[in-house]
C-alpha cells in the first residue's frame, strides 16, 4: 500500500536483490516500480513518474554511470538518484556521487541504513517521508494545507473542488519534477494508467488557471512534452 504516496524506482537486474528492495520499501509504505535493464527504464520513465531511484552500478546493457547521465541531461534532470552496487572502492564511491549521485550504497544493504538513506534524500528533496507529516506545503506565495484540504495565495483561500485540491497537492508536494499522467491518475483518480488521460489535462488546466500557475506568482504548471507535468519556479 502506498502509505506515503511516493514511488521508489528500483533499477536492479538481479532478481533476488530487487525483490528484497522491493518488498522492504512496500512495507515501509513506499509504491515500488522495478526495471530490469537501463532499455527498460528509458522506455518506461516517460510514463511512469517516481519520486526516487535506486541504481545499480552494473547492468546488463549499460552502467548506471551512463544512465545517470541521461537522466541528468534530460526533462527529469532533478530525479533523486541513490546507487546500490556492489561496487566499494572509495574511487568508484567518488565517482559515482560526482556524476549525480545523491547518495551511495555498498551491496549487502542493510535494511534500516538503506531506508533512512532514501528518507534523508527524499526529504533534501522536498519529499515528506512518514505517514502524517508534513500537513502544509509552502511555495511563497502558495500555501497548500492538507488538513484543511484548502490553498492559499498570499493568504486568500482559492476555491478548489476536492479533486482539484488532491492534484493540486500531489503536485505541490513533488515541485520541480515531473510528474506523469499515468502516476496522476493511479495517485489522485484511483484509476488504472490504460483509463484516457484527457481528464487530466483538463483538471490540469483548470488547475492552472485557479491558481495562476503561469509564472506570474513565481511558479509555473509546465506541460513537459511525453512526460507529464511539472511545477517549476521561474
Amino acid at each position: 500500500m502506498n502509505k506515503l504516496g511516493l514511488v521508489v524506482g528500483v533499477l536492479e537486474d538481479d532478481p533476488d536483490m530487487a525483490a528484497l528492495v522491493g518488498q522492504w520499501l512496500e512495507e515501509s509504505g513506499y509504491a515500488v516500480r522495478l526495471f530490469r535493464n537501463a532499455t527498460e527504464f528509458r522506455r518506461r520513465q516517460g510514463t511512469e513518474a517516481i519520486d526516487l531511484l535506486v541504481l545499480d552500478w552494473m547492468l546488463p546493457d549499460s552502467t548506471g554511470i551512463e544512465v545517470i547521465g541521461t537522466i541528468r541531461s534530460s526533462a527529469n534532470g532533478k530525479l533523486p538518484v541513490v546507487f546500490l552496487t556492489a561496487r566499494d572502492a572509495e574511487d568508484d564511491i567518488v565517482r559515482g556521487l560526482a556524476s549525480g549521485g545523491d547518495d551511495y550504497v555498498v551491496k549487502p544493504p542493510k535494511r534500516r541504513e538503506l531506508l533512512a538513506r532514501l528518507g534523508a534524500v527524499l526529504r533534501r528533496h522536498g519529499s515528506d517521508t512518514e505517514a502524517g507529516a508534513g500537513d502544509t506545503v509552502e511555495l511563497a506565495p502558495y500555501l497548500v494545507d492538507s488538513k484543511r484540504r484548502k490553498v492559499s495565495i498570499d493568504g486568500r483561500e482559492i476555491d478548489l473542488t476536492q479533486r482539484e485540491f488532491d492534484l493540486a497537492n500531489f503536485l505541490f508536494r513533488r515541485h520541480g519534477r515531473i510528474v506523469s499522467r499515468d502516476a496522476l491518475l493511479e495517485n489522485v483518480w484511483n484509476l488504472s494508467a490504460a483509463v484516457s488521460t484527457r481528464t487530466v489535462d483538463t483538471h490540469v488546466s483548470r488547475l492552472r488557471k485557479k491558481l495562476d500557475l503561469n509564472g506570474e506568482n513565481g511558479w509555473r504548471l509546465a506541460a513537459i512534452y511525453q512526460h507529464g507535468y511539472r511545477l517549476e519556479q521561474v
